[in-house]
């Protein structure tokens, strides 16, 4: 006989199940889009970072706009993925998307009038709203661990080979960042309850934390940016430093499990 732990547990996992299927498709292909965007970098790095060229541009513009974009990491093929690749393609774009699909997931069945067929089964709304957030894995884990390979082969056909352990390390490194922004757009989706509107706050939210950071970073003011999730991941001390900010991971899981409680806690006193 099952009670109602073992209930709300099998329904978690039915919904991610079903969830997580219905973005196989989506993960495949913004996995080969963000891997053929590293192939890209990797490419044409070896050429960029050793030209007198870029060296001449970094001169002339100023200390701060340098500082601001990255551009001071640009002196190896390693820093150039982490200072331009991986800022756009995890720290803003992957998480925008990331953050926007979790914000439209349960909104999106709100407005549909689903989360009111789906409900009249006898599961928890705490239940489903879980195995929607934890659906997100089928894409933040199958996107690392598509091109965290490919580019590492990437950098190796060029001749100019990442350290595994450190590429490793920056993958792993960005799934508590990705979770924590999932959890962000799945309180905004509940919050919210338009999926369209709270994808565009989502979506807003990442890009104006990476900004707020970076301009941050480079003032005196830099301690306030321990309130955004862009401060605990920093691409270019992993990938060029070797060095692992794990205590980061932790606030950043800490956040995300702070963030999906109150979400549930607030799905569970909506009207739908």
């Amino acid at each position: 006989m099952t009670g109602p732990a073992d209930q709300r547990r099998s329904t978690t996992l039915a919904v991610a199940r079903f969830e997580g299927r219905k973005r196989l498709r989506t993960t495949a292909v913004a996995a080969a889009v963000l891997s053929a965007y590293g192939i890209l970098f990797v490419w044409v790095g070896p050429d960029l970072v050793g030209g007198e060229e870029l060296q001449v541009l970094l001169d002339a513009m100023p200390p701060v706009l340098v500082e601001l974009l990255g551009f001071e990491s640009l002196a190896s093929l390693a820093g150039l993925l982490a200072g331009e690749y991986y800022t756009f393609g995890w720290l803003v774009g992957l998480a925008g998307y990331v953050a926007y699909t979790a914000a439209s997931a349960v909104a999106g069945d709100m407005e549909t009038g689903r989360m009111d067929t789906l409900l009249a089964a006898p599961v928890s709304r705490s239940a489903v709203l879980l195995g929607s957030f934890l659906a997100l894995l089928v894409p933040i884990v199958g996107i690392n661990a598509i091109t965290a390979p490919v580019l590492y082969l990437a950098t190796v056909a060029v001749g100019e080979p990442l350290s595994f352990a450190d590429l490793l390390a920056l993958h792993a490194l960005s799934v508590p960042y990705l979770l924590c922004w999932g959890a962000v757009g799945l309180l905004l989706g509940v919050v919210v309850g338009r999926s369209r509107t709270a994808g565009r706050v989502a979506l807003a939210l990442v890009f104006a934390s990476w900004l707020t950071e970076s301009l941050l970073d480079v003032s005196d003011y830099a301690w306030a940016g321990a309130v955004t999730p862009t401060r605990y991941l920093d691409t270019s001390a992993v990938l060029v430093d070797g060095q692992y900010d794990l205590v980061g991971a932790i606030l950043l899981l800490a956040a995300t499990v702070l963030l999906v409680a109150l979400s549930s806690r607030a799905f569970a006193r909506r009207d739908l």
